[in-house]
C-alpha cells in the first residue's frame, strides 16, 4: 500500500509520532493506503511553517499581482492531471468517476477567479468629516488559516477555501477528513511545482479529536473554516470562541424540493432524483425533503419513484454507474438506521428501504435508493439530516404552506422550487429561509455565486465576491496634516 506523508514548509514528512492510519476503498472495503496520523506537535509545526511564510518569507514581500499569477499557474497544472488527482478521490470516498472528473476540471476556475480578483482588493479614501486628516482603509490577510475539509468532495473543498484565502494573501494548513486525505496529500505537489513558497500550503491529516482539535486550539491560527456536520460546526465555533478566532461554518442541511403543479414534472423529477441520489445522497445540499402540491401528489411519486428504480448501483469508477458505496461504515450504518427510524414511525416504504447487496457490490457499504411517503413533518426522517440516499415526500395545499413546512427546520442552506409561475418563483425565492435557492434546478454551483447557509447550516459564505471578504482584516488609517499649535490633548477630536 502506498504511505503517505504529511506535507509542511514544502516537503513531505513523517509524523512525529510514526503512526499511520488505513484509509480503505469504499467500494471494495479493503485498505489501500496509509495516512500519517498526526498530533499536536505535527501541527504546531505546520502552523509555524505558515506563519513563518506569512510574515518573514518570500511570500510576504509578493505583491498581489505576483499572488495572482502564481494562483493561475496552479490552476493550469490541475488541469493537466484531472485524470489522476479524480481517480484517488473516487478510489478514497466511493463517489462516482463522472462527477468527480466533473469537479476536479471544474475545480481550476476558483483558482482563475480569485487568482484575477487577488490584486483588485482596494481600499477607500474617506471624505472625512474631520479637517486637516487624510483617511483611508487598507485591506490586509487575516493571518493563518486553518481549512478543514470534509470527506465527500475533499478537492473541491481546497479550491473554495484555499482560493480566496490564498489571493487575500494568507498562508493555510489543510486538516482533510481522515476518511479521504489522499487526493488533498497528491494535490499539493502541485502547489509546489506552481512555485508558491514553503510553507503557504501545509496539509497534516490525521484524525479529528486529535489533529483537529489542536488546529482550531493553536494561538497563532486566526480563522478556521470548516465544512462538515452542524453538531461538529458547534464544538469548533465555541472552541474557537476561547481564542477569539474568525471562524467560517458550511454545515448540514435538510433541504426542501418544492413541486407545484404548474411545473414541468419530468424535469422536476428529473431535478428531485439528482438532488437525492446523486452522490449517494452523501452532499449537505441533498434534497432530502420532496414537497409535493397534494394535486399531483400520487402522480409526482409515481413518476419520481420510477425513475428512481432505474438508478444502477456498482463500481463508481464505471461510466454507467448512477450509485456508489457509502464512503464510511460509520455513516453506512447511520443510514440503515434512519431507514429502521422511519418505518418505525409509520412512514411507508415504496422504493429500497435497506442494504444493497449482488456480488456486483464487493464492499458491503451500498445502500437502495430510498423514498418514504406518508411522511409527517414532525418525523425524525423528516426533521434530521441522513446523509444518505433517502427521500422523504410530504404534500401541502398552497404557497403558504409550502413555505411554511420548508421553514420549519432549523436547517437553512438550500432549497428547490419547481414552476411556471415566474411570479411564485420570486415569491417563494424570497420566502424561504435558505442560502441557496433554486428555482427549476438543483444541486448546481459556481465559483461566482456565494454558497452557504443560515440558522444550524452555517457562517459565512464560499465563492463569489464574498469569500474573499472573510480572508481580510479592514485598517483604518488617519494622517494629520493639520499646522499650528496642538489639539485639546483632553478631548476627542
Amino acid at each position: 500500500m502506498k504511505q503517505y506523508q504529511h506535507f509542511i514548509k514544502g516537503e513531505y514528512v513523517d509524523p512525529i509520532g510514526g503512526q499511520w492510519i488505513d484509509t480503505l476503498d469504499p467500494y471494495t472495503g479493503q485498505a489501500w493506503a496509509r495516512i500519517p496520523r498526526g498530533c499536536a506537535q505535527d501541527v504546531d509545526r505546520a502552523v509555524q511553517a505558515a506563519s513563518h511564510a506569512l510574515r518573514e518569507g518570500p511570500w510576504a514581500t509578493m505583491t498581489a499581482t505576483q499572488r495572482g499569477k502564481m494562483m493561475l499557474k496552479l490552476a493550469d497544472l490541475v488541469t493537466t492531471h484531472t485524470e489522476r488527482l479524480a481517480e484517488i478521490e473516487v478510489r478514497d470516498n466511493g463517489k462516482l468517476m463522472a462527477e468527480m472528473r466533473g469537479q476536479v476540471n471544474y475545480h481550476p476556475e476558483w483558482w482563475r477567479y480569485f487568482g484575477g480578483l487577488a490584486d483588485k482588493i482596494e481600499g477607500s479614501v474617506m471624505p472625512i468629516d474631520k479637517p486637516d486628516i487624510f483617511a483611508f482603509t487598507r485591506h490586509e490577510p487575516v493571518g493563518v488559516v486553518g481549512a478543514l475539509t470534509a470527506w465527500n468532495s475533499p478537492l473541491l473543498f481546497i479550491a473554495w477555501k484555499c482560493a480566496p484565502a490564498i489571493a487575500a494573501g494568507c498562508t493555510v494548513v489543510l486538516k482533510p477528513s481522515e476518511f479521504a486525505s489522499a487526493s488533498t496529500l497528491e494535490y499539493m505537489a502541485l502547489t509546489r511545482e506552481a512555485g508558491f513558497p514553503d510553507g503557504v500550503f501545509n496539509v497534516v491529516t490525521g484524525l479529528g479529536h486529535e489533529t483537529g482539535a489542536a488546529l482550531v486550539d493553536h494561538p497563532d491560527v486566526a480563522k478556521i473554516t470548516f465544512t462538515g456536520s452542524d453538531a461538529t460546526g458547534a464544538r469548533i465555533y465555541a472552541q474557537a470562541a476561547k481564542s477569539m478566532k474568525r471562524v467560517a461554518l458550511e454545515l448540514g442541511g435538510k433541504s426542501p424540493n418544492i413541486v407545484f403543479a404548474d411545473c414541468d414534472l419530468d424535469k422536476a423529477a428529473a431535478g428531485v432524483i439528482s438532488g437525492i441520489f446523486a452522490a449517494t445522497g452523501q452532499t449537505c445540499i441533498a434534497g432530502s425533503r420532496l414537497l409535493v402540491q397534494n394535486s399531483i401528489k400520487d402522480q409526482f411519486t409515481e413518476k419520481v419513484a420510477k425513475l428512481g428504480a432505474t438508478a444502477r448501483k456498482g463500481n463508481p469508477m464505471l461510466p454507467d454507474t448512477n450509485i456508489g458505496p457509502v464512503t464510511t461504515p460509520a455513516q453506512y450504518k447511520k443510514i440503515l438506521d434512519y431507514i429502521d427510524i422511519a418505518k418505525s414511525e409509520g412512514a411507508r416504504c415504496i422504493l429500497g428501504g435497506g442494504p444493497a447487496t449482488s456480488q456486483d457490490l464487493p464492499g458491503g457499504q451500498f445502500v437502495e435508493p430510498t423514498i418514504f411517503t406518508d411522511v409527517t413533518p414532525q418525523m425524525r426522517i423528516a426533521r434530521e439530516e441522513v446523509f444518505g440516499p433517502v427521500l422523504s415526500i410530504i404534500g401541502f395545499e398552497d404557497e403558504a404552506e409550502a413555505i411554511k413546512m420548508a421553514n420549519d427546520t432549523i436547517y437553512g442552506l438550500a432549497a428547490g422550487v419547481w414552476t411556471e409561475n415566474t411570479g411564485r418563483a420570486i415569491r417563494m425565492s424570497a420566502a424561504l429561509k435558505a442560502g441557496t435557492v433554486w428555482v427549476n434546478t438543483y444541486r448546481a454551483v459556481s465559483y461566482m455565486m456565494p454558497f452557504g447557509g443560515m440558522k444550524h447550516s452555517g457562517i459565512g459564505r464560499e465563492s463569489g465576491f464574498e469569500a474573499i471578504r472573510g480572508f481580510l482584516e479592514t485598517k483604518s488609517t488617519w494622517i494629520s496634516y493639520a499646522q499650528g499649535a496642538p489639539a485639546n490633548p483632553f478631548i476627542m477630536r
